[in-house]
């Protein structure tokens, strides 16, 4: 796993004890099992960004604090220059940009999203997380999954939806796709 993922796993892990919350209730709260919440905060499985969003609502803490280990501090404004969003790498799916990581008390989280181009035998990871996600196609095609409903959306196409229903994203074409994804 990346030095990445092991530095988010430990602020995940020492958030949740400064809150003194057990390991067992936080992973009834999330809906997962002790050894699944265990495994994220050890590094040894790859952590959803979606589950991440959760857990910094969850434990009082912006995202962008368990990604990058700073609190947010800009109150009037945040300005994200071209290519300069935090880079989140913790996933293998998918890489996240976060555009406004410096921004306090934010009600939405921006993110670029690149999208790559699946092997043949890769499996969807599904997420779900409480809330709604907005998703803009910058670039490439995408196919979005929600519950049983399968997606096409091409460069200018936008979508909304419940969160909390199982969702995925892949990539179409054997081409990369980016996206700009907002989630409320």
């Amino acid at each position: 796993m990346s030095k990445q993922l092991i530095q988010i796993a430990k602020r995940l892990k020492k958030v949740r004890e400064e809150n003194e919350i057990s390991l067992e209730w936080a992973a009834a709260a999330f809906e997962l099992s002790p050894n699944e919440l265990r495994a994220y905060e050890a590094g040894e499985e790859e952590i959803p960004v979606s589950f991440l969003y959760v857990a910094a609502k969850k434990y009082g803490v912006e995202l962008s604090e368990l990604l990058t280990g700073e609190e947010p501090s800009q109150q009037l404004y945040a300005l994200t220059r071209a290519g300069q969003g935090i880079s989140v790498d913790r996933q293998k799916a998918y890489d996240y940009q976060s555009l406004c990581a410096g921004f306090a008390n934010k009600k939405i989280e921006p993110l670029v999203v690149q999208v790559p181009p699946e092997k043949p035998d890769a499996v969807h990871r599904f997420n779900t997380h409480p809330g709604q996600e907005f998703h803009y196609v910058l670039s490439g095609r995408i196919e979005v999954t929600i519950n049983d409903a399968r997606l096409v959306l091409e460069p200018g196409d936008s979508l909304m939806f419940q969160s909390e229903n199982k969702h995925a994203i892949k990539a179409l074409d054997q081409n990369p796709a980016e996206i700009l994804v907002v989630i409320v």
